[in-house]
C-alpha cells in the first residue's frame, strides 16, 4: 500500500508544528508501558475523516539561508534547515505552504512561493494566527504569492481548520495497492543502526551487488527497493539508510533519510533488525527495534558479524539471553546469528522472513479464542478492583498484522497490564505468533439495562 504525503513547508515560528498536531488530534509523543519503546519524531501517519496520509513537520524555510554563520555551533544550521525542507517537498504528494498573519507579507514569502511553484507539486496556500477581525483583513496581502485561494487558520485555537483540510482532501491522490491477480510479495525491511552491513546482508540475499556498501557510517540514503524469487516465492527487500540517534542527525539528507526509513517500515510485512554482534546491543538498536514494534511489525532481531566472534558451546545461547534482557519489548522476536559478508545463514534467514510473515497473517476461531480465554482466566483470576470482581465474558480476533484481539470485561480500567500479558502468553502457548507482537484491547460490555452481563468466566 502506497499512502500519500503532506508537508507542511514555511517560516521559522509560523506554526507549521502547530498545525500538524492539530491533525494529529494530539502532541505527538509515543508512550507505551514497556521501557525502550518512547520515541519522538517529526512525521506521522494521519487519518482525518477515513482519508490516510504521512504528514510531514518540515524546520523553516529561510530562502536566504546559503549566508549562514560562519562559525560556533550555529554555523550552517539554515542551510540546513532549507535542505530538509526541500528533500521534504520533493517526497510529498501536496504541500502546505504555511505563512503568518501576524508578521505580515515578507520577501522570504515570496520566495519559498516561488520556489514550491517550480517543484510542480500541488500548493495549499494557509495563513495562521488569524484569531480575530483585525487579522483577517490583513490576509488580501498573500494574494499576491501567486495563489487563487488563501485558506486563513488558527492552528493553536482551530477556525479555518476544516476548509484547510478539506481542500488538503480534494488534492489527496488515492492509496494504490497490489492488484489481486498479482504473484504474492512478502515486502521486508532491513533496518539497523549505520554501519551494521545493511546493505552488505542485501547484497547477500540477492546474490548480487545491488547496493553500495562503505565502512562510512551513513553510506545508504535513500531506502533501495530489490525484489527476489527464492525457491518460487517473491521478496521485496527494503536497504534503509541507517538510523541514528535524533541528536546526532545533523545533515538535512541524513535526517530526510530516516523518514524514508521509518516510512519503509510501515509498508513492509517484516523487518529484519541487525544487530551488530561484535559491538553488541546499543541504546540505539532498542529504539529503532521500538519503531518496528510501535508499527505493529513481525520483527526477527538478526546478529551480524557473528564469525568475528570467539565462540565457545554456549555462546549464542548466552548472547540470546543478554539480547532479551536488554530488549525485553521484543521477546516474541525469533534471533538468528549471521555473516553478511560470508552467507553464514542466509537460507535459515529466509526460513525465519516466511514463518514471521505467515504467523502474522494467523487467525485464531472465536471458539477457539475462548476456549483459551476461558481456560486462563480459571487458571489464574484478574483480581477484585474497587472492591467488585472484573470479569471477562468473551473474546474475539478484529485483525491481522499484527494479530489483534478485543476482550469484553464489565471494567476495563480494572485489568492491569501485567495480566493482559498474562493472557498473551496463554494464547502464544497455542499460537506463538512468531516474530509478531500481539495487541489485545479491552472493551466494556453491559447487558442493556446496565446489569453486569452473565455467564461469566
Amino acid at each position: 500500500m502506497s499512502i500519500p504525503t503532506v508537508a507542511i513547508v514555511g517560516r521559522p515560528n509560523a506554526g507549521k508544528s502547530t498545525l500538524f498536531n492539530r491533525i494529529l488530534k494530539k502532541k505527538l509523543a509515543v508512550v507505551e508501558d514497556i521501557p525502550g519503546v518512547t520515541r519522538d519524531r517529526n512525521y506521522a501517519a494521519a487519518v482525518y475523516e477515513g482519508r490516510r496520509f504521512t504528514v510531514i513537520d518540515t524546520g523553516g524555510f529561510e530562502p536566504d539561508s546559503g549566508r549562514a554563520a560562519v562559525s560556533g555551533p550555529e554555523a550552517g544550521l539554515p542551510a540546513q534547515m532549507r535542505e530538509q525542507t526541500e528533500l521534504a517537498v520533493r517526497e510529498a504528494d501536496i504541500i502546505i505552504f504555511m505563512t503568518d498573519a501576524r508578521e505580515g507579507l515578507s520577501a522570504a514569502d515570496q520566495k519559498v512561493a516561488e520556489a514550491l511553484r517550480k517543484s510542480g507539486k500541488p500548493v495549499v496556500y494557509c495563513v495562521n494566527k488569524v484569531d480575530g477581525p483585525k487579522l483577517e483583513g490583513e490576509i488580501y496581502d498573500f494574494y499576491s504569492l501567486g495563489a487563487d485561494e488563501i485558506f486563513p487558520v488558527s492552528a493553536l485555537h482551530g477556525p479555518g481548520f476544516t476548509e484547510l483540510m478539506d481542500r488538503v482532501l480534494e488534492l489527496l491522490p488515492p492509496e494504490t495497492e497490489e492488484k489481486e491477480d498479482e504473484t504474492p510479495v512478502s515486502n521486508i525491511a532491513i533496518i539497523g543502526r549505520p554501519n551494521v552491513g545493511k546493505s552488505t546482508l542485501l547484497n547477500a540475499l540477492t546474490g548480487q551487488k545491488r547496493a553500495v556498501t562503505s565502512p562510512i557510517p551513513g553510506t545508504t540514503v535513500d531506502p533501495v527497493d530489490t525484489l527476489v524469487k527464492f525457491y518460487g516465492k517473491t521478496y521485496n527487500f527494503v536497504d534503509t539508510a541507517g538510523l541514528r540517534s535524533r541528536g546526532k542527525i545533523t545533515s538535512g539528507i541524513e535526517k530526510y533519510s530516516v523518514i524514508r526509513a521509518l516510512k519503509a517500515v510501515e509498508r513492509c510485512d517484516a523487518a529484519i533488525l541487525l544487530i551488530d554482534a561484535f559491538e553488541g546491543v546499543t541504546e540505539q538498536d532498542k529504539k529503532i527495534g521500538g519503531i518496528a514494534h510501535e508499527e505493529g511489525k513481525g520483527i526477527i532481531i538478526a546478529l551480524n558479524k557473528w564469525d568475528l566472534l570467539e565462540k565457545g558451546d554456549k555462546t549464542f545461547d548466552d548472547y540470546v539471553k543478554r539480547v532479551r534482557e536488554e530488549m525485553k519489548y521484543l521477546d516474541y522476536a525469533p534471533v538468528v546469528a549471521i555473516s553478511a559478508l560470508t552467507k553464514q545463514r542466509i537460507g535459515k534467514l529466509y526460513e525465519l522472513v516466511d514463518e514471521v510473515v505467515e504467523h502474522g497473517k494467523k487467525r485464531v476461531s472465536t471458539p477457539e479464542l475462548n476456549e483459551i480465554l476461558d481456560s486462563a482466566v480459571k487458571a489464574q483470576a484478574p483480581g477484585m478492583f474497587k472492591g467488585r470482581r472484573v470479569k471477562f465474558y468473551f473474546g474475539t480476533q478484529v485483525g491481522v498484522s499484527p494479530p489483534t484481539f478485543v476482550f469484553f470485561v464489565n471494567r476495563p480500567e480494572g485489568v492491569h497490564f501485567s495480566y493482559l500479558r498474562y493472557l498473551e502468553n496463554r494464547l502464544r502457548e497455542r499460537h506463538p505468533f512468531t516474530g509478531n507482537p500481539v495487541r489485545i484491547f479491552l472493551k466494556k460490555r453491559k447487558r442493556e439495562d446496565g446489569r453486569e452481563r452473565t455467564p461469566e468466566y
